[in-house]
């Protein structure tokens, strides 16, 4: 059987000499072929009619990773931390997003990735989480705290999420300053951090659409994150 293609969105950036460059982490990628499938990038430097033409290639997308989210998108208060917008890579992944959403392409989101999952559905985010969610934790644990376990997440037992870990209390990593806020009305929360911030929406509706707002792809030794990437590449071979 051939190997589902799996596109991942990338970010903008530059190499050592000043050159703008497209990456992804090898993580996303490892994790992915760890799982079954073939990793297709998606640059968010192409005009809409070429990467409308890669997503009608690709079997499901990974929403990875990275800077913050325009507020041109939400209704969200602005804040001195806001930091590496790319209104390339905004539009690029709310019109992809928007797009798997209604046609039922299997969709996961990571970190920025769940931010914009609840964004294009019309949902709104915490532009700085700890100055603006009462008795907030620290979320940010950039750099080399990639692999290090900081908060718990409790999974609703009722949802398509537990099942697909199949544990309802994980141990996860933590890089984001913001998160969601109000949740978009196609999304049910699957979820929560111990200071009640949502780390887990799915799309009750939809073949397989689920976000989560740590970095598993760094955490692939646990058994439930290899579950939660076979399940999506296993979504995207149907």
């Amino acid at each position: 059987m051939k190997r589902p293609l799996i596109g991942i969105t990338t970010r903008n950036g530059k190499d050592g000499d000043g050159h703008p460059t497209v990456s992804i982490q090898h993580s996303y990628v490892n994790a992915i072929m760890q799982a079954g499938g073939v990793v297709v990038p998606i640059p968010s430097v192409l005009p809409e009619e070429n990467f409308l033409q890669l997503y009608a290639q690709i079997d499901g997308i990974l929403f990875s990773g990275g800077g913050d989210i325009s507020l041109k998108h939400f209704q969200g208060s602005d804040h001195h931390r806001i930091d590496g917008v790319d209104d390339a890579r905004d539009t690029t992944e709310l019109t992809l997003m928007r797009s798997a959403a209604h046609d039922g392409k299997p969709i996961l989101g990571i970190c920025r990735g769940a931010q914009v999952m609840n964004v294009a559905l019309g949902g709104t985010l915490y532009t700085h989480i700890i100055d603006q969610l009462p008795g907030a934790i620290d979320h940010d644990y950039p750099g080399n705290m990639r692999k290090v376990i900081v908060h718990p997440v409790n999974v609703d037992e009722t949802t398509r999420a537990a099942e697909i870990f199949g544990e309802t209390f994980l141990q996860v990593n933590s890089l984001h300053h913001q998160g969601l806020k109000d949740i978009a009305p196609p999304l049910r929360v699957a979820g929560h951090a111990p200071d009640g911030l949502v780390e887990v929406v799915e799309m009750p509706d939809h073949p397989f659409a689920v976000a989560v707002q740590w970095h598993p792809e760094w955490l692939t030794d646990q058994q439930p994150t290899r579950n939660l990437f076979k399940a999506f590449v296993d979504a995207a071979k149907k």
